[in-house]
């Protein structure tokens, strides 16, 4: 384990507040911190919607934008939770993903939530958010996280199900970045000139 703490981003996609989206991604978070030594920053797009949904290119992100993006591809593990709209997750939510260069995402441990109205929506997870980040070969944990509005009270994950399944991608995340520390590659050597493959 190195002597500083793992660097934790997670990515809340409402554009509201209070949400949903917000209060489940703090939970993961928190459930996370009680297992790993780690800094977490936390980004809303109701924060940094303006500046991320008028930008064409990385060069025209706000000030804003663009630290959200460098830390996602920064960050020793993501936190990424979007509330679901018409069946998927939002679209500001997919052009934060679009900015990110794809290399920083390769092997790098997520957690993958969503929230929704009610649990029509819970295969969104599975069917949306997991292929999006397999595209990236990012290693999202086994355990996804779907929440519906009868799952919180007073704006906070309550049911004792979901609340279960908080600790368990949680832990999983864990164990994927103390290994992913405790392991790390071996520099390569140069292959010589001459010298069999």
């Amino acid at each position: 384990m190195p002597n500083t703490p793992v660097y934790i981003v997670a990515i809340a996609g409402s554009v509201h507040r209070p949400s949903r989206s917000r209060a489940l991604a703090e939970a993961l978070a928190a459930a996370t911190l009680n297992r790993v030594d780690a800094r977490l920053e936390t980004f809303d797009l109701i924060d940094i919607g303006p500046g991320l949904g008028a930008a064409f290119t990385r060069e025209q992100l706000s000030a804003e934008a663009r630290r959200a993006v460098e830390a996602v591809e920064q960050a020793d593990a993501v936190i990424a939770v979007s509330p679901v709209y018409k069946g998927s997750y939002t679209g500001l939510f997919k052009h934060l993903i679009d900015f990110i260069t794809p290399a920083t995402l390769l092997n790098k441990p997520v957690i993958i939530g969503a929230t929704g109205g009610g649990q029509r929506h819970g295969l969104v997870v599975e069917h949306q958010l997991r292929p999006l980040f397999g595209f990236f070969s990012a290693l999202t944990v086994p355990t996804s996280v779907y929440a519906s509005d009868s799952e919180f009270t007073n704006g906070y994950p309550s049911d004792a199900l979901l609340l279960e399944r908080i600790e368990l991608a949680s832990a999983q995340l864990a164990a994927l970045v103390l290994g992913r520390h405790r392991a790390q590659p071996p520099p390569q050597r140069a292959r010589l000139a001459g010298t069999a493959a």
